[in-house]
């Protein structure tokens, strides 16, 4: 068995804690316009672009990778982030990859948007320590609009993991133009504190993956958009800590 890995990130800080090593899979059923990972979403990757070339790589392969760093996680606490693209995609790998990671005793995370059936959605999760799950809108219309699906099978999947008693954090990308008004900041308050996520990171929009678009020859629609940097959310962030949030930027 293997799977379509386009990065592995080792001493990553921001996926979950500790030092971890995230791993990174192709392919999304989203196509949120800001992505700042394109790579993930192309099938064939431009000659010019090799950097962004995939790899089929075997479980015992991206084990020993983990693995190299062990001392790292041991000694901060850290673990194994799958993030993508959406790992939801590649299941079987990543259930299985995961469960090894258990057998190491490793701390084991993933990074998803949850779009995917129940069945897929709790096949994975049930080897996951945290989810860092991704919100992208409360509203159907503007999610559909903006990423291509309903977000309905994503809440559906929010709530299991809730009854599931999964640790869950909501990593929203405040996007201009998309879901940066204090009325947003509410709407989304109001939806997690209804399905029972009570700790969410906030992402500002950035441009750090502007120069991928360009080398894999896709157009992007927020190429002229400006960054938001922590201070442009600090109204929208004590709307979340004044609705009993713990929030992170």
């Amino acid at each position: 068995m293997k799977a379509n890995i386009f990065n592995i990130q080792k001493f990553s800080l921001h996926d979950g804690p500790g030092i971890r090593t995230v791993i990174f899979f192709k392919g999304c059923p989203l196509h949120c316009q800001w992505c700042a990972n394109p790579e993930s979403l192309v099938l064939h990757v431009p000659k010019t672009a090799l950097e962004y070339k995939e790899k089929s790589m075997s479980i015992e392969e991206i084990m020993e990778e983990i693995m190299k760093d062990w001392d790292f996680y041991e000694e901060s606490g850290g673990g194994v982030t799958l993030s993508g693209g959406e790992v939801l995609m590649q299941s079987d790998f990543a259930a299985k990859l995961l469960a090894q990671c258990r057998q190491n005793r490793l701390h084991t995370a993933i990074e998803t948007s949850g779009y995917a059936s129940p069945k897929i959605f709790q096949k994975v999760t049930a080897y996951a320590d945290l989810l860092l799950f991704d919100m992208k809108h409360y509203d159907e219309k503007k999610h559909l609009h903006y990423t291509g699906v309903s977000n309905q099978p994503i809440l559906q999947n929010m709530k299991c993991a809730v009854s599931s008693h999964k640790k869950i954090i909501a990593r929203i990308p405040v996007i201009p133009c998309v879901n940066n008004s204090l009325e947003d900041a509410s709407a989304f308050c109001s939806l997690l504190n209804k399905i029972g996520i009570h700790e969410v990171n906030l992402l500002p929009f950035h441009q750090f993956g502007q120069n991928k678009y360009e080398k894999l020859h896709l157009d992007y629609s927020f190429k002229d958009q400006k960054a938001l940097h922590p201070e442009d959310l600090i109204e929208y962030t004590e709307i979340f800590r004044s609705n009993g949030f713990h929030v992170k930027i």
